[in-house]
């Protein structure tokens, strides 16, 4: 049969070519110094494209009294202020629907996508056809830094009719680099994903982690065999706290009998840009040709260079990007630096997200991410079941008072043994984390399981138990 030209092309054209190199693009393994320079080269072309295009930035620089002409490196970024979430959601609601940061004209807008709006009203990011193959781009490098390669079969974990980039661009990339996407999505149930990976045999799944274990978990009731019977060898996970979870990321390994690896990412910017590879040593930054990332001391609002064992916030600059570029935008994550240099060969940084700035508790002066104390409970299995839910009923995000902690039993722990765990989880959460816990135990299953919706760690009311 004589070949066919499309002109729609659904997956790059050189996607298969690229089965057996060492990593997707070339970028990945080059010189810090050398990138640097290509960083600094496309700054400049942002910022021009900005000076012309963007009435938000035009007027955030002119309130600053800073010249778009004076952003030459990356050095000089520092003396541009911080781009906040509140900023994009008041832009957003001024000019609907893509916000007064809408610089490219709507006639060249060709998707859009949305947050997940778990703290509010989803922001909405538009995205240009150059956009859109950045985005796929920044997306293969992460899938393929864990494994996944050009031919693959992938059953879709994340849910598909939320809206959010979990969804549709995770298909859409995943054809971009050849790969066959199983597009039923944690909204389709355990019962249809697990009986798609019996009959197709995956080699991948890509799931939100806590959904990754439930699924695994069903397959014995759903399908009579063990999940790490039906052929997955790499579990891709992200989106919510879980993936640089010991205990979680265990018990993903455990059922499936598959690797995992964990990708970051975040809708004002892409889907993922920073990917696992397969060293399982912390997350890349595998998209430094698109975006340039700073990381920020919270207590003293520095910027910290990025070295072994370092914490701080992420800080993004979009450069090469056209339709909702941003400037210092505040990302939220709250990460640690794991290292920046990998057997692997990409020098991006690698780091393991700890929380989101805005999830972070203190407690009686000390910091609690939510995610850190799932990571304890998780340890404490088989006397927990690893689930757990914390109770910030207070205002804002400081207490003076105990944290309470709800906590389900082990199935197979005795509820008469109930005041022996709480004592028992109450001190490992003192001594670990430095705070004092309220503890409650439950019954296995109290809370829901999960599905479609990411894991909320954090609850604002006390449940009606």
């Amino acid at each position: 049969m004589a070949s066919m030209e499309y002109s729609i092309q659904y997956r790059r054209a050189d996607a298969l070519e690229r089965k057996n190199y060492a990593h997707w693009h070339a970028v990945e393994s080059m010189p810090l110094a050398d990138l640097k320079k290509l960083q600094e080269e496309k700054l400049v072309a942002q910022m021009a494209y900005l000076k012309e295009r963007s009435p938000f930035y035009q007027k955030k620089f002119s309130d600053a009294g800073i010249s778009f002409d004076e952003i030459r490196t990356v050095k000089d970024l520092q003396k541009v202020p911080f781009t906040l979430k509140t900023e994009i959601r008041e832009s957003l609601k001024a000019k609907p629907p893509f916000g007064l940061h809408l610089a490219a004209d709507m006639e060249d807008v060709i998707q859009m996508q949305a947050s997940s709006g778990t703290t509010g009203s989803p922001s909405y990011v538009a995205l240009t056809q150059g956009d859109a193959e950045m985005w796929h781009e920044m997306n293969a490098r992460c899938f393929f830094a864990s494994g996944i390669r050009p031919g693959d079969m992938s059953l879709h974990g994340f849910a598909l009719a939320k809206g959010f980039v979990g969804g549709v661009p995770i298909t859409q990339s995943m054809q971009y680099m050849g790969v066959i996407d199983i597009p039923i999505g944690a909204d389709g149930g355990a019962d249809r994903l697990l009986r798609a990976a019996a009959d197709v045999r995956p080699r991948v799944l890509a799931a939100a982690p806590n959904f990754a274990v439930f699924l695994g978990e069903k397959a014995p009731d759903i399908l009579g065999v063990e999940a790490k019977t039906l052929g997955i060898e790499v579990v891709l996970v992200g989106g919510e706290p879980g993936g640089g979870i010991p205990a979680i990321r265990q018990r993903i390994e455990e059922v499936w009998g598959a690797k995992c690896c964990e990708m970051l990412g975040g809708t004002d910017m892409g889907v993922a840009y920073w990917g696992e590879c397969e060293k399982q040593s912390g997350m890349h930054m595998v998209g430094m040709d698109y975006i340039i990332t700073e990381l920020l001391n919270p207590e003293t609002g520095e910027v910290i260079p990025f070295e072994d064992g370092a914490e701080g916030e992420l800080i993004y600059t979009a450069i090469g990007r056209e339709a909702n570029p941003l400037v210092r935008f505040r990302s939220g994550d709250h990460v640690e630096v794991l290292g920046t240099k990998c057997a692997c060969g990409r020098t991006g940084p690698k780091v393991r997200c700890i929380g989101r700035t805005d999830d972070m508790l203190i407690i009686r002066g000390a910091n609690v991410f939510p995610s850190a104390i799932q990571s304890i409970i998780g340890d404490m299995t088989p006397e927990t079941n690893g689930v757990m839910r914390v109770v910030a009923d207070f205002e804002g995000h400081t207490s003076q008072g105990a944290l309470k902690v709800i906590v389900e039993r082990g199935p197979d722990r005795s509820p008469g043994r109930d005041k022996e765990l709480k004592k028992s989880i109450e001190t490992h959460l003192r001594n670990s984390l430095a705070f004092k816990a309220d503890v409650r135990i439950v019954e296995p299953d109290t809370f829901e399981k999960p599905g479609a919706v990411k894991v909320a760690l954090t609850l604002r009311e006390y449940p009606d138990l």
